[in-house]
Order: structure tokens, then C-alpha cells, then sequence
């Protein structure tokens, strides 16, 4: 690959700061946009953000947002459905809902030794035979080694503590104020939605570029 690989983290619906960070990475023809997953729900315009990511030819990961909107819209389940979803359901058009059918869990870069993904892997199992569940949802690994919520298992440890890699792994998810840099590991969801920043990782050169967001969006 010629270009370059870049990253961004998790959109909410923050269509403006998308806009604005997709306009200071300039990308090119050569280089590949890779959306860590949760383009939609919570922030202002979910349908803006997928017509952008298809104007720049994105490729989009699956996120827990867009799983849980996909399950109730095959099954008609509401236990799938929370707060506002059904909001961001009347804001997407049939091409939306074609863009996120095909979002795959992972996107590997052999030649960097790089795989991105929404929310992150087990240590342990191979990372390409995670599913769903998993690489959509982990944040913290419980005391039965099981991936588990934050919130829901306090003082357990982030699974990127205890990913040894290879490969390097870069994902979203886990909402923080500032970029999780560790050896094997960038964590980038920064937070747009709740006020942070929107953050994009590029790649080879591994530069950060961030936009902030223009207002606290959802509490």
C-alpha cells in the first residue's frame, strides 16, 4: 500500500467535527479511512456521518451501536433498543442501512503488523476467531477471564493491559480524555460525543490528529 492507513475513532453522529477532520487529513485516492465502528446514536446527525464515510470511500467496522440497531431491525426485539435509537432509526436512509450490513468486525494490515476493531480482543484466543460479542463489547476482563463493561466490573483490568500482541491493535470504544498509547495497543476514542475530541490515527508515520468537538453532545 502507497498511501496512507488512518484511523478514526468514535463518531456518535458528530457529522461536523467528521467533516472537519476528514478536511484537515486531506485524504487521497492512495490512502485507506478506517471507521473504528459507533459512527451513529447519540450525537446530532447519524445519517450525515455514514453519507460522509461513503463520499470518502470509508471503510467502517462494526461497533455495539450499530450490532444493536442491525438486531432489532432483523428481529424487532426492543430489549435490543435503548434510549434515543429510535431517533437515530428515523435519520437512516436504505443506503445507510446497506453501509452498515456490510461493516466487517476487523480490518488487517499484515504489512504493518496492525489490526483495527471497534472494541478489542481477549488475550489468548485468535484474534480473528472473536466474535462479535466480544470484539464489539470488551472493555475489562472479569476474574473469569470473560469480557465485561467497565462499569460493570470495577477495578478490573482493561484487556489492552494485558494484550502481549503481536499484532498491534488499534481500537475505539472505550471513551477516554485523552489517546491509550501502550506498546502493543492505541486506544482513540477520545470522546467527541461527550465533549472530547474526535481523534485520527495515521498510519505509517503514527501521527494523532484531533478536532475538537464543538459542544457536549450527549451526557
Amino acid at each position: 500500500m502507497n498511501g496512507r492507513l488512518i484511523a478514526i475513532g468514535d463518531i456518535h453522529g458528530c457529522h461536523q467535527e467528521f467533516s472537519e477532520l476528514l478536511a484537515q487529513l486531506a485524504p487521497t485516492p492512495e490512502d485507506r479511512v478506517v471507521l473504528l465502528g459507533d459512527l451513529i446514536n447519540r450525537g446530532p446527525d447519524s445519517h450525515k456521518v455514514i453519507e460522509l464515510a461513503r463520499e470518502c470511500q470509508a471503510l467502517a467496522l462494526m461497533g455495539n451501536h450499530e450490532l444493536r440497531l442491525l438486531k432489532f431491525r432483523r428481529t424487532g426485539d426492543d430489549r435490543y433498543l435503548k434510549e434515543h435509537d429510535l431517533d437515530t432509526f428515523a435519520q437512516l436512509k436504505p443506503a445507510d442501512w446497506d453501509f452498515i450490513e456490510k461493516m466487517p468486525l476487523t480490518f488487517a494490515a499484515p504489512e504493518l503488523n496492525v489490526v483495527f476493531v471497534h472494541g478489542g480482543f481477549l488475550p489468548g484466543p485468535p484474534w480473528q476467531k472473536q466474535p462479535a460479542e466480544v470484539v464489539t463489547r470488551i472493555q475489562v476482563i472479569d476474574r473469569e477471564g470473560k469480557p465485561a463493561k467497565r462499569a460493570d466490573v470495577p477495578g478490573a483490568p482493561l484487556w489492552a493491559d494485558l494484550w502481549s500482541g503481536p499484532p498491534f491493535v488499534v481500537y475505539g470504544h472505550t471513551p477516554r480524555p485523552e489517546i491509550y498509547k501502550l506498546k502493543w495497543s492505541v486506544g482513540i476514542d477520545t470522546a467527541c460525543v461527550l465533549g472530547g475530541h474526535l481523534t485520527a490515527y495515521v498510519l505509517p508515520e503514527k501521527r494523532f490528529v484531533q478536532i475538537k468537538a464543538h459542544q457536549r453532545y450527549w451526557t
